[in-house]
């Protein structure tokens, strides 16, 4: 059951989060239109960065010059990334002499981080420098970000433009996400953060005497600047190994209130912007009506499991305090700081969107609380999701959900006044479908071979739900993790990044051609024919869409892991 202070907790953040996204909407259509009062403040700056880049930006792009710039822009930040790693060592910014970082460890985590996953088999406070964590990780946290959010605004001109031959300029498209948008809110956001208590310094790490007269070291580092951007950008790789756990990421609930905000501003305000740029507001309202409601039924299905807590503390014979602590829910796992309520909010709004960071250990869930951020997860991570890649992942099944209603009635498709036909379809296909081979394929080759295996330390179906759970959050960039599955191995670090690389990048692709095929074609005229897709029918149809064609692949797996580990925790196994 969902306790008062939940509830509460769950409608006064939609009620912030729904004031904040129209304003940041609009803002957004207009930086990315080239309106904004911003870009005249800024154009000094830019001019300095085009002059240094070679960019002409009144030069256009069609979708393969698009797709192509920014797969080299990403590879080569795997590159920079991967170096920085091996080489640390000898680098300065790095007090505690952090050892250079393995060759597959590397690789991981240069994949991870262009890719906005942020998946990490390594500690933060034990294995990057100061260097590393700001010039390598914090910079990828923006520019995976501005990946994500160029993307989809391509997507969106494809509807919005008619007869068009390009789709924008990309190069042009990164420099004013990252520097009208990602940068300002992060600044700001660092500023409240170091005001609450996130430290920000480049000392050494301290030496302290607990109360218990016991020595301990506490790392320092530069936190608060990494932090905001992990958060803005829905990146989630926590400068300490604890994430946003820790109380110099995450001190108090103003702060994890504010964290949990972050997540979903951007997002959020996207749908906003995508209704103005295409010259109907309501498309992008009903867009951000079906996820909250994916979310809001997620957000309660996550919290009421975790209070319900688990049922064989209660059998007779247990110790009476352990039965009163599970009488007020599963605290196992939970930050003491903010309870149940807030982790299992934390843990919905992380996994609906790409972000990997967490208040709280998800291998201690209840089996149905944990399945509700797995299934977030497969969804597709369209339920609000990362920045730019929610959008357009929805957007995707909103083209499917269109040709599915064309069939029912026995009309070509439309959406947004463009035809859908085949070329459409099947790029549609490919970047529904690509997901699910990459987590199916990688858990079925993971619990097959000996490598898989050893890596596994939990027998049975809460085993083989850390496996699909890590594939899982690989293949759709979140970047979480279950836990319990020792991962930083050779082969897990190999098998993972290419399941994030492809996961990132072989949906991104075809969505680019499918906004290049639509901004060619011509707008069609609305008849008493065309479905509206802006009213409740249309959001009821995009729900079920989602659901139904995200959820259905991982039904069978779902029933091997968590679904199985519940029915044996209630019948008392």
């Amino acid at each position: 059951m969902m306790t008062p202070h939940a509830w509460l907790l769950l409608g006064l953040y939609l009620l912030v989060l729904f004031v904040l996204v129209k304003p940041l909407g609009i803002y957004i259509a207009n930086v990315v239109e080239g309106r904004s009062w911003a870009l005249r403040l800024g154009s000094p700056i830019e001019a300095v960065i085009y002059r240094l880049g070679g960019v002409r930006k009144e030069s256009k792009m069609g979708w393969l010059q698009y797709a192509l710039a920014l797969l080299l822009f990403n590879a080569l930040g795997v590159f920079a990334v991967y170096a920085l790693q091996r080489l640390q060592l000898w680098l300065p910014l790095n007090p505690q002499q952090m050892a250079n970082v393995s060759p597959d460890s590397a690789f991981n985590t240069a994949v991870s981080f262009v890719t906005n996953t942020n998946w990490q088999g390594y500690a933060g406070e034990t294995t990057m420098s100061y260097l590393t964590q700001m010039l390598a990780l914090t910079v990828q946290n923006f520019l995976s970000a501005a990946t994500g959010i160029v993307v989809v605004i391509a997507l969106i001109r494809g509807f919005a433009r008619h007869t068009a031959q390009d789709i924008g300029n990309v190069w042009v498209d990164l420099t004013r996400v990252t520097l009208y948008v990602l940068l300002p809110l992060s600044l700001v956001f660092a500023v409240f953060l170091m005001s609450q208590g996130v430290i920000q310094n480049l000392a050494a790490y301290q030496d302290v005497t607990t109360l218990e007269n016991a020595t301990q070291t506490l790392a320092m580092g530069p936190v608060a600047s990494q932090e905001a951007i992990k958060m803005v950008g829905t990146n989630g790789g926590g400068f300490f190994n604890a994430n946003s756990a820790h109380p110099f990421e995450n001190p108090t609930p103003l702060t994890n209130f504010f964290q949990m905000l972050a997540i979903f501003l951007i997002p959020g305000a996207l749908c906003h912007a995508f209704g103005r740029m295409v010259g109907d507001i309501r498309q992008g309202w009903a867009v951000l009506a079906a996820m909250t409601i994916i979310f809001v039924v997620a957000a309660v299905a996550t919290i009421a499991f975790e209070q319900q807590g688990n049922p064989l503390f209660a059998a007779a014979g247990v110790d009476q305090t352990a039965s009163a602590i599970q009488a007020g829910g599963n605290m196992e796992g939970k930050e003491t700081r903010f309870g149940i309520a807030d982790s299992g909010l934390f843990a919905a709004i992380t996994t609906a969107a790409s972000c990997g960071a967490v208040i709280a250990m998800h291998d201690s869930f209840t089996p149905l609380g944990g399945m509700v951020p797995l299934v977030m997860m497969q969804l597709g991570e369209v339920v609000f999701g990362g920045v730019g890649s929610g959008l357009y992942g929805m957007l995707v099944f909103a083209i499917m959900a269109v040709f599915i209603a064309g069939l029912m009635i026995g009309r070509t498709p439309e959406y947004l006044g463009k035809k859908i036909e085949a070329y459409e379809m099947k790029m549609t296909s490919i970047a529904i479908l690509v997901t699910p081979l990459l987590v199916l394929g990688g858990t079925a080759v993971a619990v097959m071979t000996a490598s898989g295996q050893a890596g596994i330390f939990n027998p049975g179906p809460h085993g083989f739900s850390e496996v699909l759970y890590a594939f899982t959050s690989a293949g759709n960039n979140n970047g979480s993790a279950f836990a319990g599955l020792s991962a930083n191995t050779p082969f897990y670090n190999v098998l993972l990044a290419i399941a994030m690389w492809f996961g990132r990048f072989a949906v991104i692709v075809p969505v680019l051609a499918m906004a290049g095929s639509l901004a060619a074609k011509k707008r069609l005229a609305t008849t008493a024919g065309t479905l509206p897709t802006h009213g409740p029918l249309f959001v009821t149809l995009l729900i079920g869409t989602v659901l139904l064609i995200g959820l259905l692949n991982y039904v069978p797996a779902l029933a091997l892991g968590p679904v199985v580990e519940h029915l044996m925790l209630w019948a008392g196994h």
